[in-house]
């Protein structure tokens, strides 16, 4: 008669014809996430608790977030904010190619441009532009001539504080871009006959494309935010919208949320944008592009069910 081995001992060696023992996997038990969910979520109670014993009456928060003078703030903050960018990528483009031009002139100029405009404050630019008048009356360009206050309009006053301003930032930017292409690129396109400026458009910029987009959406997603700067120069924007409800509602604090929430709304929009962007330009440059959004919330949630289960086990 011959014995049967039923189950073979831990740590032996599996006799012949017998199969070892499945491995059982017990995943490793994360005390460390737990704790710290538990504190945040406390302090988030905390939080909530302190503001709802202030004096805030958040029946108005609601109740003016879709007020017409609001969309028409919100409405004019995404407009300044988008043709200041847009200037500030022409401006940056131009100045980036300037400043590393051989030519002793043009990257002096363009150095002088970047140096004074990232040098002093947005704010105090916004004023200078609208206090332009003071020491120009007329405007006065021989063809044209009107009085500066008229010429110097809310909106011009934020377009070329903001514009010129982020012109000098991406500048660098680009700049950065240009010289991140090898330029072994260059030189192989000088020798197929390719124009110096022809090099440019056709080869360096699309390669450099995948270093400038990241923070260039950062620069743009800043100048929504930066542009509350504008109501110094009394342009109709977001904040100032908030706050001439404020004045006559004496919700300060409830139109301050007001505002808050917005800019979260368009940041937060952008944002997205600004990810899909850069998803796109990396897909020539990573073997596998990083996850997206709903994928992480995905593998977080299968790690939590597997923390779960092996507190369970």
């Amino acid at each position: 008669m011959t014995d049967k081995i039923d189950k073979v001992p831990a740590g032996a060696p599996a006799p012949a014809g017998v199969p070892p023992e499945a491995i059982k996997a017990i995943p490793v038990r994360h005390y460390g996430r737990w704790v710290a969910g538990v504190v945040v979520v406390a302090l988030l109670v905390l939080l909530g608790y302190a503001f709802s014993q202030g004096n805030v009456r958040w029946a108005t928060v609601p109740e003016k977030l879709f007020d017409s003078t609001i969309l028409s703030g919100l409405w004019h903050t995404i407009l300044i904010s988008v043709a200041s960018m847009a200037l500030g990528l022409v401006l940056g483009v131009v100045f980036a190619v300037m400043r590393l031009s051989k030519n002793p002139v043009t990257s002096s100029v363009a150095w002088l441009y970047i140096w004074i405009f990232r040098g002093t404050p947005v704010y105090v630019q916004l004023l200078i532009w609208f206090s332009l008048a003071l020491i120009f009356p007329v405007f006065n360009i021989g063809f044209y001539k009107d009085e500066m206050t008229d010429v110097m309009t809310p909106f011009l006053a934020a377009l070329l504080g903001l514009g010129l301003n982020e012109g000098a930032y991406m500048a660098e930017i680009v700049r950065a871009g240009i010289q991140s292409v090898d330029e072994g690129q260059t030189e192989a396109s000088h020798a197929l006959g390719m124009s110096q400026s022809k090099t440019m458009r056709r080869v360096v910029l699309p390669q450099s494309m995948r270093v400038i987009i990241p923070p260039t959406g950062n620069e743009f997603i800043n100048m929504l935010k930066t542009s509350s700067l504008v109501v110094a120069v009394q342009y109709p924007d977001l904040l100032r919208a908030a706050q001439d409800i404020a004045s006559t509602s004496f919700a300060v604090m409830e139109m301050f949320f007001v505002a808050s929430i917005w800019y979260l709304v368009l940041t937060s929009v952008f944002s997205v944008g600004q990810y899909y962007l850069e998803r796109h330009y990396a897909r020539g440059s990573l073997r596998s592009l990083p996850p997206t959004p709903w994928q992480k919330i995905k593998t977080n949630l299968l790690s939590l069910r597997s923390d779960q289960s092996g507190g369970a086990a």
